[in-house]
């Protein structure tokens, strides 16, 4: 293995990273709702791998709107407690209102770089992020961070997607925008959805920042894309508003935005389920490993 910890990997000029701060965030803001659900038997998952306990202590990593944080608040109540940590001040600002209106006493929010934070109240017995691991631009800096978050023999647990190859809700979506729109050709390692595709590269940044006994399970199933019981139509709509995928149309023009919002509705119609939605495969990585 190179030891060069400071290694970045080159990016050429037309990736543009995504900005969860910002734009991003918002974007998952407005359709929370089908976001949460497109994931939610992967964070399902994740919990009964993490197998949380009553009084544990525990940050969650990318919370988002906080879902997966009152989950589990629920799940290690009544002592326990629950720090959420996110980048994105709208979807700290909307997973505080859901803890007010779900009345729970043992969560709190942090709206931080994961990649720096100081957390006064650490350290921490675990530590859980459903997606929210992959974005770091150093990650092996950003995981020797999180390490110090955590008490000795603490436990981390990561869902992370797997090959793009194996998740045709991404990789059937993206062939149809390429029939509209030249895509830059992916960059191996870069931050983003598929970061963590490649095992042993996450294990090299697990274990320099601290981390041992990795364990990985895969995890198949069916996305609902656009969310459960979405039409084809609607599908699509998610994917022109909410994804990355979007940016890059909209880019181009409206012409170019209705055109392959048409095949898109196509596509979407041959993998539709009626009464559950537009059911992709998907594949995920569920990872745990010890500080």
């Amino acid at each position: 293995m190179n030891d060069d910890s400071s290694r970045k990997d080159p990016q050429p000029d037309t990736v543009k990273p995504e900005d969860w701060a910002g734009e991003m965030g918002l974007k998952w803001l407005a359709n929370l709702d089908a976001f949460e659900e497109m994931i939610a038997p992967i964070g399902d998952a994740l919990l009964a791998r993490a197998d949380f306990q009553p009084g544990e202590t525990v940050i969650d990593l990318g919370c988002g709107g906080g879902a997966t944080t009152l989950a589990i608040a629920q799940k290690i109540a009544p002592s326990g407690r629950v720090r959420g940590v996110d980048i994105s001040p709208d979807l700290v600002a909307a997973a505080r209102q859901r803890a007010t209106q779900a009345g729970a006493t043992n969560m709190e929010f942090t709206c931080a770089d994961a990649a720096t934070v100081k957390l006064p109240d650490s350290p921490y017995d675990r530590l859980f992020s459903r997606f929210g691991s992959m974005f770091f631009e150093d990650p092996f800096a950003a995981f020797q961070n999180l390490h110090g978050l955590l008490r000795k023999g603490g436990r981390v647990d990561l869902a992370v997607w797997g090959p793009p190859r194996d998740n045709l809700w991404m990789m059937e979506m993206m062939g149809v925008v390429r029939n509209h729109v030249e895509v830059p050709p992916a960059v191996p390692r870069a931050p983003g959805p598929f970061a963590f595709e490649d095992l042993e590269y996450l294990g090299e940044i697990l274990s320099r920042g601290g981390f041992s006994d990795v364990d990985v399970a895969a995890y198949e199933s069916l996305q609902p894309v656009g969310g459960v019981g979405a039409t084809p139509e609607q599908a699509a709509d998610f994917a022109s508003a909410a994804m990355a995928t979007g940016r890059l149309l909209r880019d181009q023009g409206e012409a170019v935005v209705a055109a392959a919002h048409k095949d898109l509705v196509s596509l979407f119609a041959t993998h539709h389920v009626p009464g559950k939605g537009v059911m992709m495969q998907g594949k995920v990585w569920l990872v745990s490993a010890i500080a």
